[in-house]
């Protein structure tokens, strides 16, 4: 079985290793819109989708996985920041209260194709400006969908999860597993 990662994303690429499976890389180029119109939830499965299949059209002979992740408060997307100020903002918003992380995941072969997503609660602690404007300096929370990583400096910021800690970083390592397992992929 061929095993093909539809994401450069160095943390997917880490969790997928945990299978202890050889995979490959690439990259799915895909337009990352969402339809505001439409449920977020339905969204990410549908960008999740778009990424394997774009990857699974040119590589039918493999398993392809396709996945996305999105930071939401309130209903409202929290991206990847564009300023250190928009982080300091994004974390003022976050500090001291409830957040949902969405990931969608696709996974295709000439077998079988199920998307689904995982939604978790994270829970952020009170955070004094002081720790905010430390954490920006690290330059972690620069390139993070929320302005924070779960797996680095900004995990110390967790309150507590309900959920899929895997998730949250971007690839639910548990789900993908069974799914492969379930299809006789593993």
């Amino acid at each position: 079985m061929k095993l093909i990662l539809a994401s450069a994303s160095p943390r997917r690429k880490e969790i997928l290793s945990y299978l202890n499976i050889p995979f490959e890389i690439i990259a799915a180029d895909i337009k990352e819109t969402i339809d505001d119109n439409k449920p977020l939830q339905e969204e990410i499965e549908r960008l999740s989708f778009l990424k394997a299949n774009e990857i699974f059209k040119d590589h039918n002979d493999a398993v392809v996985i396709g996945s996305d992740t999105i930071v939401t408060l309130d209903d409202k997307v929290l991206g990847k920041p564009k300023s250190i100020e928009e982080a300091k903002e994004m974390l003022h918003l976050l500090e001291n209260n409830k957040h949902v992380v969405i990931t969608g995941v696709t996974i295709i072969s000439n077998k079988m194709s199920e998307t689904f997503s995982v939604v978790s609660d994270v829970y952020f602690n009170p955070l004094s400006d002081e720790e905010i404007e430390e954490y920006v300096k690290t330059k972690e929370p620069l390139d993070k969908a929320g302005a924070y990583a779960i797996q680095g400096i900004g995990g110390k910021f967790i309150k507590k999860i309900d959920g899929d800690y895997y998730a949250i970083m971007g690839l639910p390592l548990s789900q993908i597993y069974n799914r492969l397992k379930k299809y006789g992929l593993v």
